[in-house]
């Protein structure tokens, strides 16, 4: 596995680099965004990049936008400051793929890589629809027809999962398992709440009935948005 490591911090890129070489994973440096996004874009052969929020030159912000606005689709793992002005909500928003708060810890961030190397850097598709209702997974962001909506992280995640599987009838317990983390020790109950705030947010406001219940199953996403 070869990952690009953008990050200004000389401590986490002696930390990263060295645990990482006990794993075999090639890291390449660049302390600056707009050194990050060049190395982005001009090589095609890096598995996962890491990328900090807080950059000189170009924000982390910035330079994942400039990458999914040049249709680059290296999984991205973005560093956020625990008391920063920045959350992975933006990181998500931008087209990040996953995120680690500092400071981590090493054997999470080995975990995550390897899950992001093993989904790949596959294009997304540019717009999911069911109607009216608009899905872009680069950039995370749904719509009902001009209306943008806004939505949170888990929020949107319940949303793409359906959406990917629009006129199916979905098992809560698949959506769980499929949106939340592998150690959620909770019942599938949350699912309900989570379903119900997107009604509140997708459907109630426009008249809509997109997420209809499935007796005895779950969930089910109209291919007609409601």
């Amino acid at each position: 596995m070869r990952v690009l490591l953008v990050e200004d911090e000389p401590r986490i890129v002696d930390i990263v680099r060295r645990g990482l070489a006990v794993h075999h994973v090639a890291v390449d440096v660049r302390a600056d965004g707009i050194q990050g996004l060049r190395a982005a874009v001009e090589n095609d052969h890096y598995d996962v990049i890491i990328l900090d929020i807080m950059l000189p030159g170009l924000s982390g912000y910035n330079v994942v936008r400039g990458m999914r606005e040049r249709r680059i689709w290296t999984p991205v793992l973005m560093l956020t400051a625990k008391d920063g002005e920045y959350d992975e909500a933006d990181a998500f928003d931008l087209g990040a793929d996953d995120y680690l708060t500092k400071p981590f810890s090493f054997v999470v961030l080995v975990a995550r890589l390897r899950a992001l190397a093993r989904r790949g850097g596959h294009e997304r598709p540019v717009i999911m629809t069911a109607g009216d209702l608009t899905v872009d997974p680069a950039l995370r962001r749904v719509a009902r027809g001009d209306v943008e909506v806004g939505l949170t992280p888990r929020e949107y995640e319940v949303l793409e999962f359906l959406m990917r599987r629009k006129g199916e009838a979905v098992a809560k317990s698949d959506i769980l398992a499929g949106v939340w983390d592998a150690d959620y020790e909770g019942g599938d109950n949350v699912v309900e709440v989570y379903v119900r705030y997107l009604r509140r947010k997708l459907d109630e406001p426009f008249g809509r009935c997109a997420i209809r219940t499935v007796r005895t199953v779950g969930y089910a996403l109209d291919p007609a948005g409601g």
